[in-house]
């Protein structure tokens, strides 16, 4: 019984994992195009944008992490910045961890510093 629903736990995550916006258009111009990452900030507010971010996520994490970044068959993200630096969190989304796949190969470096960004400032 556990082996069965072990199965079904992680084919559930290999289905989730997979969905993501393939949207090659939107890649090449992001790779033609330099994506300014940061402005500056004073205190409170925040060094990306924000729309930006929130359109990156909502195409490429939501389906595992919520919309509201409560978590679902991702772990939640509503204070990961707290938990994690920037880098550290770029980091995951690259190369992926546990079963999160990275995303260096579906996301722009530029679209990828904007969500490790946007993400550090949840705390």
């Amino acid at each position: 019984m556990k082996k069965w629903l072990m199965a079904i736990v992680f084919g559930s995550a290999l289905v989730l994992g997979a969905c993501g916006n393939d949207d090659s258009d939107s890649k090449e111009k992001n790779n033609n195009n330099k994506t300014e990452t940061s402005k500056p900030a004073t205190p409170g507010e925040s060094k990306v944008d924000s729309a930006k971010a929130e359109e990156l996520f909502s195409n490429n994490c939501a389906s595992c992490h919520a919309q509201d970044l409560s978590g679902g068959a991702g772990p939640s993200l509503k204070n990961i910045g707290s938990q994690l630096s920037e880098s550290e969190i770029k980091k995951i989304i690259e190369k992926g961890r546990g079963g999160m796949p990275g995303f260096k190969g579906n996301l722009a470096d530029g679209d990828i510093s904007i969500l490790s960004t946007w993400l550090a400032e949840h705390k």
